[in-house]
């Protein structure tokens, strides 16, 4: 098992200066440049040292000291950080996919919208070294990773790996930690609400006092968790067996839906499944012509419905958590008050539908949530958006022409001016 060496002593303090030189030169043999060189920055003191927005993918960074540094945006994939002292570091929105945080410390960290994919959270081997020996005289002991007070608002920790880890009062409200394994995990106190933690294993987890009010529990057994305290209220659990036996029955409201866009409407008719639990059809709708369908309040949590065509679709007050709408056709479509927390509208069509000569209607997203949705490059032509929540949302290359936004709470919204 690895072991890196925990206290301070014998760590070199690196100037600004000499930390860009290494970045610079890590960045070069990323790209195959010349004079490139793979950064190896074990067991130094980075406190209070600024690597936002650099990438240092692959780089060695493990027992080093990052107290209080700024990593915003800032590349870490597979970057190993095992036993690393992270303490009130910024790393917002940055990319941490598959890297190992074994043994780290992230206390008071700043994690919101970071992507720590596959993560590992889990326990390390910690060398600590002698006070007056410093090296030459080690003790080990296993240290669990540690993020208690962490913010991981928005973050995405899909298929981490928490086992043991301990993230009391924490902050991951409207996170995803889908497939995540949190055996054993400490989240007391933790603020879980909005968070998609569908599949994820909680076994022996300490639930005591978590916040999980409208959460997605779908598929997670808490049964073995400690859950006592804990608010639950509004969270959703996995689809009935009801539900799922009547998708059949649903699909074929769909197909019907689509023989009548394809037939002008000589035949079948617009799919009505207001309020219904649509996730047991998973990706069944995946291209499918439903334009004029209506379905008002229905869940249609983490489905996949790319290049779907809704156009004039009635969506009102749905749940559109983490649906998959790439490429969707969602002109004129009426999705006033629905949620679209982390839903992947990228390359979507969210502008005005023309009915004929002098009329067209426009699509209305009016008091919609849209929190760390990813809206890149969509086409928001006239829509309106007035009341939507769009904080930490990502429009960067959406086209904007004559979109209102009054009242929407825009202030971290990406890609997006101010006025």
């Amino acid at each position: 098992m690895v072991t890196v060496n925990a206290s301070m002593t014998g760590r070199r303090r690196l100037t600004q200066a000499e930390l860009d030189m290494m970045i610079e030169a890590h960045e070069r043999f990323l790209t195959g440049r010349p004079g490139g060189k793979r950064a190896s920055l074990r067991f130094l003191n980075l406190s209070g040292l600024d690597l936002s927005g650099r990438n240092l993918t692959d780089a060695d960074l493990s027992a080093s000291v990052f107290d209080g540094a700024r990593l915003i945006r800032t590349k870490l994939d597979r970057a190993n950080l095992f036993g690393s002292d992270l303490r009130k570091a910024n790393l917002i929105q940055a990319s941490l996919v598959r890297a190992d945080l074994r043994g780290a410390c992230l206390r008071g960290a700043n994690m919101t919208q970071a992507d720590l994919t596959q993560a590992d959270f889990r326990e390390g081997q910690i060398a600590i070294a002698h006070p007056q020996k410093g090296l030459s005289n080690l003790r080990h002991e296993p240290r669990s990773g540690e993020a208690d007070g962490a913010i991981f608002v928005g973050a995405t920790l899909d298929g981490s790996r928490f086992n043991g880890a301990s993230a009391f009062a924490s902050d991951f409200t409207d996170c995803s930690l889908r497939g995540a394994t949190m055996t054993g995990a400490n989240l007391k106190d933790a603020n879980l609400s909005g968070a998609n933690l569908e599949g994820a294993t909680v076994g022996g987890c300490n639930l005591e006092g978590a916040n999980l009010s409208g959460a997605v529990i779908s598929g997670v057994d808490v049964s073995t968790a400690r859950t006592s305290g804990a608010n639950l209220s509004g969270a959703l659990t996995s689809s009935t067996p009801e539900a799922i036996a009547q998708a059949p029955m649903l699909f074929e409201q769909f197909q019907a839906n689509q023989a009548w866009c394809e037939t002008g409407g000589k035949s079948g008719a617009p799919a009505r499944v207001d309020g219904v639990d649509l996730r047991p059809l998973r990706d069944k709708l995946k291209g499918m012509r439903l334009t004029a369908m209506s379905a008002r309040g229905a869940c249609l949590v983490g489905m996949d419905m790319a290049g779907v065509q809704l156009q004039g679709a009635n969506l009102e007050g749905a749940d559109l958590r983490g649906v998959n709408l790439q490429r969707a056709d969602l002109r004129g479509a009426k999705l006033a008050g629905a949620n679209l927390t982390k839903a992947d509208l990228r390359g979507a069509y969210i502008g005005v539908l023309p009915l004929g000569p002098e009329r067209s209607n426009p699509a209305t997203l009016n008091q919609a949530r849209m929190r760390y949705a990813h809206v890149q490059a969509a086409d928001l032509t006239n829509a309106i958006l007035d009341g939507a929540d769009l904080r930490g949302a990502n429009l960067t290359g959406a086209k904007l022409i004559s979109t209102s936004f009054r009242d929407a709470e825009i202030s971290s919204a990406i890609g997006l001016q101010t006025p």
